[in-house]
């Protein structure tokens, strides 16, 4: 889809032909395999043809924000005009709100602390599959701030280890049960949902329902977050 589609877009925040959900959607990445590829997961979630606004460069993204803003936005850093992160800061400024997840190749350090730090949401890389990818969309469209757990491991290894001792386990209505500790390690050692499910023989609603209670608790909304206070509170080590 090309620049050329912008007027045929719905109004933000209105009900597509075959959903409710959030439009339009903006995609921002120059490779036409990765845009039809992204495309074609985001209809598979009910988003329409229409709905989606698939552009390949800064420039067209910013042409199309002239005339009306998105409702979600799914962003690649290496764009051949400029840097994806610039566009990010631009969208967080315009809307607070907005769903801003990273679709990208770069697992360095500084695009991953940069982009995450100009306000994108989440961060998946592009060689996941369709369903992790799928599975991140779908946490964003949520609330929630996938991040994905490469990245997670890369930013855990960024963050200071509190001394032991110096924390102490959350009493009452805080405390953690075995399973939420087994849980809260597994996520530490970078798997998904779907993986811890697989691995303690749990189905994924149940894995789910485990992450957002271990969420509450530490009233935290991010799998680094959760890693980080669970460490600092001495929970896992």
């Amino acid at each position: 889809m090309s620049s050329e589609s912008f007027s045929s877009s719905a109004p933000l925040h209105s009900p597509s032909a075959q959903s409710a959900l959030p439009v339009p959607v903006l995609v921002v990445e120059d490779e036409p395999l990765l845009q039809r590829r992204l495309a074609l997961v985001l209809q598979q979630l009910g988003y329409a043809e229409s709905d989606l606004v698939v552009v390949g460069s800064l420039a067209e993204a910013r042409s199309f924000l002239a005339q009306q803003p998105v409702a979600l936005a799914l962003v690649d850093l290496e764009l051949p005009d400029g840097n994806g992160r610039s566009l990010i800061v631009e969208l967080r400024a315009d809307d607070p709100g907005l769903g801003i997840l990273v679709v990208s190749a770069w697992s360095s350090e500084e695009a991953i602390l940069g982009a995450l730090r100009a306000g994108a949401t989440g961060y998946v890389l592009k060689e996941r599959d369709d369903l992790e990818v799928t599975l991140s969309i779908r946490s964003v469209l949520r609330g929630g701030a996938p991040i994905d757990p490469f990245i997670a491991r890369r930013i855990l290894e960024l963050l200071p280890v509190a001394p032991q001792g110096s924390a102490q386990v959350p009493q009452g209505d805080h405390a953690f049960t075995e399973r939420e500790a087994m849980i809260l390690r597994l996520v530490a050692n970078g798997m998904t949902n779907r993986e811890i499910a697989e691995h303690i023989s749990l189905s994924r609603f149940t894995v789910d329902t485990h992450i957002k209670r271990i969420y509450r608790k530490l009233a935290v909304n991010s799998r680094v977050s959760a890693v980080q206070q669970a460490r600092a509170r001495g929970v896992i080590e």
